[in-house]
């Protein structure tokens, strides 16, 4: 119990003194280190439009190590399997509900795996649709459809899904979305600017809302 409190005091004080950004590092399989370019772009699209100061780099973070109480947001992406051990999902149950938020932006094929997981997380909850109403649409970018469509994938609507603890969205998990290819370096996926200052937008409005709550 001491050290938990130790571990949250340390945490709000990084909400307070330090910008930074997270990728969750996951086991299963799945590529946790896919689309390398998309959030230090992220981060240069935020410093240099929300007035944001996040450090240039992102760093790498174990879901089941301490020092994701050091980052008041992390993203997660992958196309693939997604395994978390009981210990994993208890630190990370802790994370969120200490002040942390996660995003996990499905790259293609990780939903199936993600969805499971989540029950180690968080076995009291199903992930629900945030409608276009919620904050997270509004602030700095309005986005009055809700979610954007950034690639086709199996062509379906795109979905924002949350879960929450005590009326806080925790996590944001973007669905047939695909924000990240986007965000990523323009050659890679050749969107066109459009696309991609949509994706980027929308990308702000999440480090927004994940920094101010």
């Amino acid at each position: 119990m001491k050290k938990l409190t130790i571990l949250l005091f340390l945490f709000s004080l990084c909400q307070v003194f330090s910008q930074e950004i997270g990728i969750l590092k996951y086991s299963g399989g799945g590529d946790w280190y896919s689309n390398p370019t998309a959030i230090p772009n992220l981060i240069k699209f935020c410093n240099q439009n929300i007035n944001t100061t996040i450090k240039a780099k992102p760093k790498t973070v174990e879901v089941g190590s301490t020092d994701l109480f050091q980052f008041p947001f992390v993203h997660m992406t992958g196309h693939g399997n997604v395994f978390f051990s009981e210990e994993d999902a208890e630190n990370l149950r802790k994370y969120l509900t200490s002040g942390g938020f996660l995003h996990i932006d499905d790259n293609y094929g990780m939903n199936q795996y993600i969805r499971k997981e989540l029950k180690k997380v968080f076995p009291n909850q199903e992930l629900r649709e945030i409608p276009a109403t919620h904050p997270i649409f509004k602030q700095p970018y309005a986005f009055p459809k809700g979610l954007p469509k950034i690639h086709e994938h199996d062509g379906l609507r795109p979905q924002a899904l949350g879960l929450f603890y005590e009326n806080r969205l925790v996590l944001l998990f973007t669905f047939e979305s695909d924000l990240g290819d986007g965000w990523e370096n323009k050659e890679i996926h050749n969107d066109s600017d459009e696309v991609r200052l949509k994706a980027l937008q929308m990308g702000a409005n999440i480090v927004h809302y994940a920094f101010k709550h």
